[in-house]
């Protein structure tokens, strides 16, 4: 299983390596669980982290209070973080994890599992893209980010015009 898992892993990897990662995001309507919604469109502008997640991944429930403080350490820069559930997560649960832990970003749900498909078929959790001003795909993560690699580079991000 472990095998299995590392393999996709493996093989993710190197997909990724020749999408080419300056690619644009795709056009996506974010339903956060208070009902609003945002797009694609509206982060323009914005460094944004979109994270694909679930409430039984350990993995992700691990990663969360440091995605928490990576976006309210830079939120005032124009940095936002939408946590984006994935279609087999019941929403009850999702509405129940970010309520308890208090997440201080945006949580959407993909009931249908469009958004994910949309962002390169995800099927992997957590997975992470890193959208730059202009609505580039700059990087994205399988697993796990390297905290201090990712902030030294969204501190890069915020930082051109």
């Amino acid at each position: 299983m472990l095998l299995a898992v590392l393999a996709a892993g493996l093989a993710s990897t190197l997909l990724l390596s020749g999408c080419g990662m300056r690619d644009q995001a795709p056009d996506s309507t974010f339903v956060l669980i208070d009902g609003a919604q945002t797009t694609t469109a509206d982060l323009k502008g914005k460094v944004t982290l979109i994270n694909f997640w679930a409430t039984t991944c350990v993995s992700c429930v691990k990663e969360m209070p440091a995605l928490a403080a990576t976006y309210n350490k830079y939120k005032t820069q124009g940095f936002e973080t939408i946590a984006v559930a994935m279609s087999y997560d019941p929403p009850a649960w999702v509405l129940n994890f970010a309520q308890s832990r208090q997440l201080p970003f945006k949580v959407a749900l993909d009931n249908t599992g469009e958004i994910a498909q949309n962002w390169g078929d995800v099927k992997l959790t957590p997975t992470t893209y890193l959208v730059d001003k202009q609505g580039r795909i700059i990087k994205r993560y399988v697993g796990e980010p390297d905290m201090a690699a990712l902030h030294a580079l969204i501190e890069k991000l915020l930082a051109q015009s």
